[in-house]
C-alpha cells in the first residue's frame, strides 16, 4: 500500500478522536497505529469515557498493541508518554502521536516528530476526510486543552481552507 506508514501513539489522541467520533481517520492518514501497553491501560482506566471504553472492546485491526521491550526510565513523564516515546525508538518509527507539550519535547528531543490531536484534525481537514471547523468546534466540547490563541489559529487554518 503506497503511503502507508506506522505511528505509535499515546492516550490522549487516542482518547479525544474517539470522544469526538474521527478515531477511523488515524487508519486513512497512517495506515498503522501502535500503541504501548500503558497506553491500553491508560484507556482502560475505571474513570475513561463510556464511548472509549466501548471502542476499546472491539480494536480495529489496524491498531496492535505492543510490549515495550526498553522503557527509558530518562524521559521521566507519566507512563503512557514514557512508553510511547520508548517503543517509537525501539522500533524505529520517526512519528509520535502525542498532545502533552512536556511529551512532544521529550520526543523531539529524541529526533521524533510529535504530532498532535490539532495537527491529525488539521491534517484530516486538508485530506477532505473530515470537516474540521465542525470536529474542532465538538472537541471544544470535550475535556480538551489547549491555548485559546492555538484553537483560533487551527480553526483560521481550516476556514482559509474552506474558504479557497
Amino acid at each position: 500500500m503506497s503511503g502507508h506508514r506506522v505511528v505509535v501513539a499515546d492516550t490522549t489522541p487516542l482518547n479525544y478522536l474517539i470522544l469526538v467520533g474521527q478515531i477511523e481517520v488515524l487508519c486513512e492518514l497512517f495506515g498503522e497505529v501502535m500503541i504501548p501497553e500503558a497506553v491500553l491501560a491508560e484507556l482502560s482506566h475505571p474513570k475513561a469515557p463510556a464511548d472509549v471504553t466501548n471502542w476499546l472492546l472491539n480494536l480495529p485491526d489496524w491498531l496492535t498493541v505492543e510490549k515495550v521491550a526498553h522503557v527509558d526510565q530518562t524521559i521521566q513523564l507519566g507512563q503512557g508518554e514514557t512508553e510511547a516515546i520508548s517503543l517509537a525508538i525501539e522500533r524505529q518509527i520517526p512519528i509520535v502521536l502525542m498532545d502533552e507539550r512536556r511529551g512532544r519535547s521529550a520526543a523531539e528531543a529524541r529526533g521524533l516528530l510529535a504530532v498532535g490531536t490539532l495537527n491529525i484534525l488539521d491534517l484530516a481537514d486538508e485530506r477532505g476526510l473530515l470537516d474540521g471547523v465542525a470536529v474542532l468546534e465538538t472537541l471544544k466540547q470535550t475535556t480538551f486543552r489547549a491555548d485559546a490563541e492555538l484553537l483560533d489559529r487551527f480553526e483560521a487554518r481550516m476556514r482559509a481552507r474552506k474558504a479557497t
